[in-house]
């Protein structure tokens, strides 16, 4: 509850919309009550085939005579006691303490006389004086009323939807900057589909809650109110005791929320469980239908499916619970005020249980009332059964959104992290150690010297932490121990943006982008012209086939960039990192899925664009080998070779044999 109480925060910050849903859903209310109650008129005096001019004249007389009668009793009671001591003053004793009664039920008929008094002019001119015509006049103010109501209605429900929407929206927006804030997964970390879970289904969740807590959660309380007090009016005592039963049932809902709560929560992790096989399966579906995987895709998306059936239909019969309890709630109060009320009108009595019901005994039609103001409560009791389960399924998604958001990333800027100029002396790595799972080093105590302009190639076997390595110079992870520092500043001494806006990265996979060509090459580099990205292109040899593209640079690409080869992929990335003119490029096996010819024109642009930066570059192609000033050699994330080729061919005797053949034909971690 605590988390989807600062989704509510959230919303109370737009409070002309809260105080305008507030006004439309008091409105709605006082009018729902206010319909009930016209069938007190049409009972007591449309049925009767009387005016309301007659019978508001009626109901003063009564009024008159009643305290006429009142006052009679309270001086007969003075009188006697005035008298002293008599033989029967057992009766002047009980006359006495009478009295205090009688002066209540006097003050009260003196004020619903003066009520009477007030509204008679105003029946008297507005409402007709026969009849039928007055059963038509009452069935009219019936139907304003009920339009009305309709209207405030509708504007209630989109004064609340606009505002859940721009909390939800607030919240989406929050949700997504937080996501691009936090680290690199870990192995073991919540992946993409747990995110996409939390951004999606549970969001939803928490709109649909938050529409019913600002919607229905105001509006049928207050409709419910409304009929009580109206109740209240008729005959408060009898109103008491017929809602004996609430605590009992209160309690029974109390304890089917927390089931209900804990119930979707379960499901929401199953849910995030169902998009990860899905976005598995769909990814890869190359390989599944290559290796006739299928049949087993199938089984696992039915296992995981089959969870959350059984998390859903839990659910199913919490809430379906919900239903049984208001209404036997409802049903409850209505059969203990059917009870009581018949038993004191038939009798014509004021007492209950011994004790006092009301002054005078209730007539019919005031019973009539006091049923359908009842029956008036107990219709929004049943629509908030029916969004029980929202607000619990919204409290449990806000745990698992706010969890998210309330995660700290721990790559972040230090507190007096500074700027600084562009890369222009050394690259240190100072017995830095790096492990994703504790126990199980991936880099061990690296210690490496990168002069400002000196082209490195890394190469080792799969698994050996090139790419690890490669990762902690844009601090997309920090070292567990030792330092790294740029132009002998240590990284988080460096503000991030500022670091990275000095590296250019050409990541083995490429990441393109679901927009046009021109606009991924841009991409990091938003304030650069149509031209430059172009010269880029060019000097990646793209641009030969992007020209032959029906729109050429405007060209669409799919998500992805589903709609080029691995190859064009590359070379995109590679135009990206050139137009960016970085101080530090680092190339991931940017070139393994080029074409030979095309790799060698790329590495003469390579060579050219390497002047006046530093480059590290991870691969496992011999021409590649012939760019670099020097090669380090990894094995087991440590290093045991550096020096130029052909000083780690006479000291390395596994740089021999992987020269030999058996590296080159491995790809890179």
């Amino acid at each position: 509850m605590n988390h989807f109480l600062q989704v509510v925060q959230i919303a109370l910050r737009r409070p002309l919309w809260i105080v305008a849903i507030a006004v439309t859903a008091l409105f709605v209310g006082v009018m729902w009550g206010g319909n009930i109650t016209a069938i007190y008129p049409i009972v007591e005096v449309a049925f009767r085939g009387e005016s309301l001019h007659y019978w508001i004249d009626l109901k003063i007389q009564e009024c008159d005579e009643e305290i006429a009668r009142l006052q009679e009793e309270i001086a007969a009671a003075g009188g006697t006691e005035a008298d002293g001591p008599s033989a029967d003053g057992l009766d002047r004793e009980a006359g006495t303490s009478h009295r205090p009664v009688r002066s209540g039920q006097l003050s009260q008929l003196l004020v619903k006389r003066d009520w009477y008094l007030w509204l008679r002019p105003w029946i008297l001119r507005l409402t007709p004086n026969d009849a039928f015509s007055t059963l038509l006049f009452i069935l009219s103010l019936l139907l304003i009323g009920t339009v009305l109501k309709s209207v405030a209605l509708v504007i209630n429900s989109v004064l609340v939807a606009r505002v859940a929407h721009q909390t939800v929206f607030e919240l989406r927006r929050r949700f997504f900057a937080h996501v691009l804030r936090l680290e690199l997964s870990k192995p073991g970390d919540e992946g993409v589909a747990h995110l996409m879970s939390r951004f999606t289904h549970d969001i939803n969740c928490i709109y649909s809650g938050l529409s019913v807590l600002l919607g229905k959660m105001v509006r049928e309380p207050l409709k419910m109110l409304a009929c009580l007090v109206g109740a209240a009016w008729v005959c408060f005592p009898l109103l008491v005791f017929s809602l004996l039963v609430v605590p009992p049932a209160a309690w029974a809902i109390w304890k089917l929320g927390k089931l209900l709560k804990r119930a979707n929560r379960r499901a929401m992790e199953e849910m995030a469980q169902l998009y990860g096989t899905l976005e598995e399966a769909l990814r890869s579906l190359r390989v599944v239908k290559a290796y006739t995987m299928e049949p087993y895709e199938r089984r696992r998306f039915h296992e995981t499916s089959r969870r959350y059936l059984n998390k859903g239909m839990r659910i199913a019969v919490f809430d379906a619970l919900t239903h049984p309890l208001t209404e036997i709630l409802g049903m409850s109060i209505i059969s203990l005020a059917m009870a009581a009320g018949a038993y004191l009108v038939l009798n014509e009595k004021t007492h209950l249980l011994g004790l006092t019901v009301s002054s005078r005994a209730l007539t019919m039609p005031e019973l009539v009332l006091f049923y359908a103001l009842l029956v008036g409560a107990a219709d929004p009791a049943r629509r908030l059964s029916d969004i029980f389960a929202s607000l619990q399924a919204a409290m449990a998604a806000s745990d698992r959104v706010f969890a998210m958001l309330e995660r700290e990333p721990e790559i972040k800027d230090r507190p007096l992290a500074r700027r600084i100029p562009r890369h222009r002396r050394d690259l240190v790595f100072d017995h830095v150690w790096f492990s994703y799972t504790p126990d199980q080093p991936v880099l061990r105590d690296i210690n490496l010297e990168i002069p400002f302009g000196e082209t490195i190639v890394i190469v080792g076997a799969s698994g050996s932490g090139k790419s690890t390595l490669l990762s902690l110079i844009p601090r997309f992870f920090d070292p567990n121990r030792g330092e790294i520092r740029l132009d002998g500043v240590p990284l988080p001494d460096i503000r991030l943006r500022s670091l990275r806006k000095q590296i250019g990265l050409v990541p083995q996979e490429p990441v393109l982008f679901n927009d046009t060509i021109l606009n991924n090459i841009k991409y990091g580099s938003p304030q650069a012209t149509d031209e430059q990205a172009i010269e880029a292109a060019r000097a990646a040899h793209a641009h030969t086939f992007i020209e032959q593209l029906p729109q050429g640079y405007n060209t669409l690409l799919g998500p992805m960039g589903c709609g080029l080869s691995g190859g064009q992929r590359q070379r995109i990335a590679l135009a990206r990192a050139m137009l960016r003119d970085p101080a530090i490029l680092i190339l991931d096996e940017a070139t393994s899925q080029i074409d030979v010819e095309s790799e060698q024109l790329i590495h003469q642009a390579l060579e050219r664009f390497a002047q006046g930066r530093t480059t590290i570059i991870v691969t496992h192609r011999l021409n590649t080998i012939a760019m670099a000033d020097r090669i380090l050699l990894l094995s087991g994330g440590q290093i045991v070779g550096l020096g130029k080729h052909h000083e780690l061919l006479e000291q390395c005797e596994l740089y021999r044999r992987l020269f030999a053949g058996s590296m080159w034909e491995l790809r890179a971690a």
